[in-house]
């Protein structure tokens, strides 16, 4: 248990590690080389471990450079057979993502993971392998990990996909589409949600020279005949866990910055400052940083499809805002680390708050916050959106505080530290 203790904060710049979205998608891009590449500020955390040591079970050679940076040796379309389980603890990016990994190799690989990612739905790429001719099973019928997949075909076509529950299907499939014989063609079944990381992953695409192409926002094509090249490349910072710092600057009235953002990120997260904006806080943008600083707090309407990482610290800010928020179009938050609708409602009503949920919203009534102690059922965003209110009411304690690593390993030692 960590208790927070109330503290005036200071006008400051924060620095944040690499993000993590984009470190798993240029680890298992670089492994897809063949050839060795650099990669520079890559997060280092639980999760992109899990991926990282997966990688080398398939074949990678992923070494340490110095603090961040990596050098990854690809085996190219043709991953190495091992016969052990690979153990993915509680990460769903890892899952999503390396079951893509797994189809183009001649080998059946066993993906799994912890309890909680044992309930965490599969099925919808299970079933678009299946359609490709790849041996993609799991023993439960909602496709739940374990999963077993076996490539051998690599046969081309036209499939169908549903992202109602995660993009990370499409963006699995698209990093892997150029080793099927004629490429491929994916229609999805309506729109995807967190559609921006999409996006994401086919900028890292084409940073190793592999292009994707969207045709439609539901479908795209990957031409055959292409290859990863080696090379270069740095990770810039995580727009998501950027998203607790500028929610202290909010709910603090503090103008804080994050160092060396973007104003033309392709991270989804980054529409944070445009939605703390809508609540009544200013916003500054630098050359090389954005600030947040809150002033008369109000509550909005929002649809959070495309920034489902964000929804616990905007959840947080709207305690301080006068009126109602209403953050909709979240069903998928339900299938994260933990049922997050449920979770954030539960605990911010031990703290006085008046919450309502559905099964794809939350509303919102700004208050007088008061301390509590917060479970955070080993969900990582949780502890970091919790910790917020703690600066300014007191009794606020954290449940199980080490669960951060799985996405910022150096979270309480800056929130500790650098905001006195």
């Amino acid at each position: 248990m960590k208790t927070i203790k109330p503290k005036k904060i200071k006008e400051q710049s924060i620095s944040i590690p690499g993000s993590k979205s984009i470190s798993h998608r240029m680890l298992i891009c670089a492994a897809l080389c063949n050839g060795t590449s650099c990669i520079q500020n890559l997060l280092e955390s639980e999760d992109t471990k899990y991926t990282m040591t997966a990688l080398c079970c398939m074949g990678a050679e992923i070494s340490p450079i110095k603090n961040g940076d990596y050098n990854v040796k690809g085996f190219g379309g043709n991953p190495y057979p091992f016969d052990q389980d690979i153990y993915l603890g509680n990460s769903g990016t890892s899952m999503r993502l390396l079951a893509g990994v797994a189809a183009i190799g001649t080998s059946p690989y066993c993906l799994t993971g912890d309890r909680r990612m044992c309930t965490r739905p599969m099925k919808s790429i299970i079933d678009a392998l299946t359609l490709l001719g790849i041996q993609a099973e799991s023993p439960t019928d909602q496709g739940y990990p374990p999963v077993y997949i076996c490539g051998g075909t690599k046969k081309s076509g036209k499939i169908t996909l549903d992202c109602s529950l995660s993009s990370q299907y499409l963006s699995s499939l698209l990093m892997v589409g150029i080793f099927m014989k004629k490429g491929l063609e994916i229609q999805l079944q309506g729109n995807p949600v967190s559609s921006p990381y999409i996006d994401l992953t086919l900028d890292v695409m084409k940073q190793f020279k592999v292009e994707a192409h969207k045709i439609r926002p539901d479908y795209y094509k990957v031409p055959p005949n292409q290859q990863y090249n080696p090379g270069t490349f740095s990770i810039e910072p995580d727009l998501s866990n950027a998203g607790y710092f500028w929610a202290i600057g909010a709910v603090t009235g503090t103008m804080i910055y994050v160092n060396n953002i973007s104003k033309n990120s392709l991270q989804g997260d980054l529409k944070q400052i445009q939605i703390l904006e809508q609540m009544g806080c200013k916003i500054s943008i630098e050359n090389n940083k954005i600030g947040v600083c809150g002033t008369e707090l109000k509550g909005i309407d929002i649809d959070m499809s495309d920034t489902p990482d964000a929804v616990p610290a905007i959840a947080i800010v709207a305690c301080f805002a006068k009126g109602k928020t209403r953050i909709h179009n979240i069903k998928h938050l339900r299938e994260k680390e933990s049922d997050r609708i449920n979770v954030l409602s539960t605990q911010l009503t031990k703290m006085g708050i008046n919450v309502k949920q559905g099964e794809d919203y939350l509303e919102i009534e700004g208050g007088r916050p008061e301390g509590a102690k917060i479970e955070t059922f080993k969900d990582h965003r949780i502890a970091m959106a919790f910790s917020i209110p703690g600066l300014i009411i007191p009794g606020m304690e954290i449940e199980n505080p080490a669960c951060v690593k799985k996405s910022f390993p150096g979270y309480w030692e800056i929130f500790d530290n650098f905001l006195a």
